[in-house]
């Protein structure tokens, strides 16, 4: 339910001509009323000097769109009361609603004048009564009239400080917003190479075995039935981690179907499938094993995964890999090469258009390490690659 109360300020605040007519016409009112309490002069026009008032604080409808001209010619109709036998006590109340009218709209400098206009023209007001040096009349209007400009300063002051808070909060939520389209934006790069790495891989062995199993289809269906049957848990183990990666786009995904990311400590059997595969592939551990970071722990795994699917699909049918895991002190060495020539006798691993070395070369500076990736001075095909354990 809205608050009435709320909803009258909101409604007021979009039509500021209703209550500046209201507050017009109670001053006009009390005007009156201290016309009436402190007559003029004899002598005086009295209809002439009400009207003057009155029209004059009708006036201040116009106060908000320019309130210190309003301000200059409200004293000087006090001043002109004042010659025509009439003290300007009855105008004064408009005076203080337009010294802080321009304190809470205007700046500093402006406001200072309007302040310092006030109360000369009110000690002008008090010559032709004979009152300029009673200071019991000038120290409460003096009092009343600083009063109010200090009131309208201290409701600029927390005008533009809410003014800056909004402003603030606007920006901090531009940032979150530019924040969150970065990190989002990463994301959707790591989803892709991790998407890249699991299907580049495990097509190529598959791709592999197919093509053995074609090969010995007619004379040996013994090995024909063991590569299918390869195949057929590939693709299973491939759309098993594919259902991981993309598992973490689902916001309703239970922990329980977040299951870990490969690491160093599945190298050996990684090792173990490309053999199956067709590679001669053989593995070093060096060194004692400690915790990684998950990131190069990961990291290292999509390294020698993708290293290996590229020496499988280009070194040649009669290569060997060689895989290197060392343990050293502050760092991570992870090493890959192979002896193959080619498939067509000189091509290069790696070349292309394929972006899994451009993956590798990504996943190792995002972890800081330094990256080598080329042919081998006695040929064949090398990557390697090095990551500091700063946090370890």
């Amino acid at each position: 339910m809205r608050n009435p109360s709320g909803v009258l300020r909101a409604w007021l605040n979009d039509r500021p001509l209703v209550p500046d007519t209201a507050l017009a016409v109670a001053l006009a009112g009390v005007a009156v009323l201290l016309l009436r309490a402190v007559p003029p002069r004899e002598g005086t026009q009295e209809g002439l000097v009400a009207a003057l008032a009155v029209a004059w604080c009708l006036s201040l409808v116009l106060r908000r769109r320019a309130p210190f001209s309003m301000l200059l010619t409200t004293c000087l109709a006090g001043i002109a009361l004042a010659t025509l036998g009439v003290d300007g006590l009855p105008l004064w109340p408009a005076v203080l609603l337009l010294v802080y009218t321009v304190a809470a709209h205007r700046g500093l400098a402006l406001s200072l004048c309007a302040l310092v206009w006030s109360l000369v023209c009110h000690f002008v007001t008090t010559v032709p009564g004979g009152t300029l040096g009673d200071w019991g009349v000038h120290l409460p209007v003096t009092v009343l009239t600083v009063t109010m400009w200090l009131t309208g300063r201290s409701v600029r002051l927390r005008r533009a400080y809410l003014e800056e808070l909004r402003d603030r909060a606007r920006r901090t939520e531009r940032a979150r917003e530019a924040d969150t389209r970065a990190a989002r934006a990463e994301e959707r790069s790591r989803i892709a190479r991790e998407l890249h790495d699991v299907v580049a891989h495990h097509v190529s062995v598959m791709t592999v075995q197919a093509s053995a199993a074609r090969r010995v289809l007619a004379t040996n269906p013994e090995g024909a039935r063991e590569a299918l049957s390869a195949i057929e848990e590939m693709g299973r183990t491939a759309m098993a981690e594919m259902r991981n990666i993309v598992g973490v786009l689902r916001t309703d995904a239970s922990p329980a179907e977040r299951n870990p990311q490969p690491g160093v400590a599945e190298i050996p059997a990684l090792v173990d499938q490309m053999r199956e595969a067709g590679l001669r592939a053989q593995l070093w551990v060096e060194g004692t094993p400690g915790t990684l970071p998950p990131g190069v722990d990961l990291a290292a795994y999509r390294l020698v995964q993708e290293a290996l699917t590229n020496s499988l699909r280009h070194a040649g049918p009669t290569a060997r890999a060689w895989v290197t895991v060392r343990h050293e002190h502050g760092q991570l060495a992870v090493e890959v090469e192979d002896d193959g020539r080619g498939l067509d006798g000189d091509a290069v691993p790696g070349e292309g258009s394929g972006h899994g070395l451009v993956g590798i070369r990504e996943r190792v500076a995002l972890y800081g390490g330094v990256l080598r990736i080329g042919p081998r001075p006695e040929g064949g095909f090398e990557v390697n690659a090095r990551f500091p354990l700063k946090d370890v």
